[in-house]
């Protein structure tokens, strides 16, 4: 059972290192679920004689005021036989065998992390005792609880030390041991009052008296030892001091025990309690419950830290990888960074994600919509025709077809098709500009780095923009083409005119009568439609070849040729995360560093079981 303690012991360790020692968190704190026992009194309670009298050995500062300033977590562990020593977790090689050393490192030690300004922190000191004079136990002594503030400490002292006392005895792990002096009424007692506040029922609060020995004359503690004065759900423990006079005289610690065991089996009122009193009894107590309330909660601890380290990891997923140091690193990193919002793009265009769709709803719809709405009639209207069919003759009437006025009627009809093409051109451009925002707000890694998302956005846009001016171009050049050379075929399957040779009889004019002109307005308008028909097919074809298939093809080529010569400063400023975030990762780093060594440890001592 002796290595549930030191597991405990471990634990706590690695949580101070890493930084976790109960502070607020996102994420529930591994010193939180860890058993402990926080040794809670008044100023003046004794509390530290009865933690020297636990260990055997002089060793906590002492003086006027609050002496105690930060949390000192007291790790007490039992070796078989050699010299006891002392090690402080901040100063892993340094062994202390001077126990007045001891206690000056403490106060140094409060003073780095405080100040001289008599100023309380919450960072715990941590202290391993090695000696065979102790079970295997840890305390957390914290500061005692007082009533004023002395001079040099601000006014909300009091409630400050009250408020971190209250932080760790809240705790539904946590065993209070609550210190109280015999020679002072138990309803006023520091320790009692906060204790009851947070464990009204007694279950995992320990009473200890001190200061019986220094009662009035003709009074006695036996109602308080026997739980009438106040009742807990285990028995109070009273425990003789060394007196002050003791303490300057540097009364040994082993000799003060022997005398502590005397008194409670001489003194007549406490005889009958003697096989459950003083100090060696106290440590050996709270050393078995601590051991039992561990194995307890060794399920919960697994459970806990492997939920946790889901957590951790889930997050640290979505926080991304840490930024590379050196420039291949980082080259690399936006390369990949790159790749991974190019994939998304192209998963929107090949239906994988939504919105690649809307390109064929303008092929499908908004491009034959928009050439039905050509108003050729109004080309081909009978002034028109008589206007450029007169025109194209110039000087001299057409002999026997109006081929330069056919071909002008063409032409003014197939130009007008050009906007519905450029139209056809932008929609499709504005679609896939779209879909590059989608990427780009879907790419995880982009988030993370708000000037790299900038550069891709403006990259994958300006290329965009030089497809679209190539598909424009494409485009227009299919409609030119239409009319630029004429398909023969059509016109010579047309119906001949019964007049085509021409006749004698009338006047050449008379071929720009109404019906002829009409005949040749339906002729032409029938071509016109054919093209159209043709068009409505080649647009999307060159649409498709010059924008979509070059967006999936290159959409990132430029940037990525000119990222390549930027110098490694220049990609360190494209890697720019928000210092919180960074920050953030760190922590979480470390965090499920402790938690998966603390797995490790306990699913040892879980096996071992």
């Amino acid at each position: 059972m002796e290595n549930l303690i030191a597991l405990v012991n471990r634990l706590q360790r690695a949580c101070t290192a890493l930084g976790d020692h109960g502070e607020e968190s996102s994420l529930p704190t591994l010193w939180d679920a860890l058993p402990s026992i926080a040794v809670v009194g008044g100023q003046s309670s004794g509390k530290s004689s009865v933690l020297e009298s636990i260990v055997g050995k002089d060793f906590l500062p002492r003086g006027s005021g609050i002496v105690t300033r930060r949390p000192l977590v007291l790790q007490l562990h039992r070796i078989d036989e050699g010299k006891e020593y002392a090690e402080f977790a901040h100063a892993p090689r340094k062994r202390f065998t001077d126990f007045a050393a001891v206690r000056k490192e403490i106060a140094d030690e409060t003073d780095r992390e405080t100040g001289r300004s008599k100023q309380i922190s919450s960072v715990p000191i941590y202290l391993s005792i090695y000696s065979p004079n102790v079970v295997n136990l840890t305390l957390v002594d914290l500061p005692g609880l007082t009533k004023v503030a002395v001079e040099g400490q601000s006014d909300s002292i009091v409630m400050d030390i009250e408020n971190m006392v209250r932080s760790y005895i809240e705790k539904p792990n946590c065993i209070i041991l609550a210190i109280s002096p015999a020679n002072q009424d138990l309803a006023t007692s520091d320790a009692i009052k906060i204790s009851r506040e947070v464990d009204p029922k007694g279950e995992r609060t320990f009473g200890v008296l001190t200061k019986i020995d220094l009662m009035d004359k003709g009074t006695d503690a036996v109602d308080m030892l026997e739980g009438r004065s106040y009742k807990l759900q285990f028995p109070w423990i009273g425990v003789v001091n060394r007196s002050q006079a003791d303490i300057n005289k540097n009364t040994d610690m082993i000799a003060a025990r022997r005398r502590e065991r005397e008194y409670f089996a001489n003194t007549p009122e406490y005889r009958h309690l003697a096989h459950r009193m003083g100090s060696e009894h106290l440590g050996k107590v709270l050393s078995k419950h601590l051991e039992t309330v561990i194995k307890s909660r060794i399920p919960g601890l697994q459970s806990l830290i492997n939920k946790t380290i889901i957590e951790i990891e889930t997050e640290l997923s979505r926080l991304g990888k840490p930024i590379a140091t050196d420039a291949g690193g980082k080259l690399y990193m936006i390369m990949e960074i790159c790749r991974a919002f190019d994939g998304n793009f192209k998963e929107h265009l090949d239906g994988v994600r939504p919105g690649g769709d809307k390109i064929y709803n303008v092929f499908d719809n908004q491009l034959p919509a928009a050439l039905k709405r050509l108003q050729f009639d109004k080309q081909l209207a009978m002034d028109n025709v008589r206007k450029l069919i007169t025109e194209a003759d110039g000087y001299q009437p057409h002999l026997i077809a109006p081929e330069q006025g056919y071909r002008r009627l063409i032409e003014s009809s197939l130009v007008t098709i050009k906007g519905p093409a450029e139209a056809a051109v932008d929609t499709v451009h504005a679609i896939l500009k779209e879909l590059v925002h989608k990427a780009i707000s879907e790419t995880v890694e982009l988030k993370q780095y708000p000037s790299l998302r900038v550069e891709v956005g403006n990259a994958a846009i300006e290329s965009l923009d030089r497809m679209r001016d190539e598909s424009k171009k494409a485009t227009l050049q299919l409609v030119e083409m239409e009319y630029s050379y004429l398909t023969v075929d059509f016109f010579r399957k047309l119906p001949q005119d019964i007049e085509k040779g021409g006749n004698p009889t009338h006047s050449i004019f008379d071929r720009y009568n109404d019906s002829y002109l009409r005949r040749i307005g339906s002729n032409v308008l029938s071509y016109v439609n054919m093209v159209c028909g043709s068009l409505r097919n080649s647009i999307p074809k060159s649409i498709v070849y010059c924008q979509v298939r070059e967006a999936k093809r290159s959409l990132l080529d430029h940037f990525f040729t000119e990222l390549g010569a930027k110098e490694g400063r220049h990609l360190g400023t494209l890697l720019d995360e928000d210092p919180a975030v960074m920050q953030r990762r760190v922590s979480l780093g470390k965090r499920l560093e402790l938690y998966r060594a603390a797995q490790a440890e306990i699913d040892s001592v879980a096996w071992s079981k």
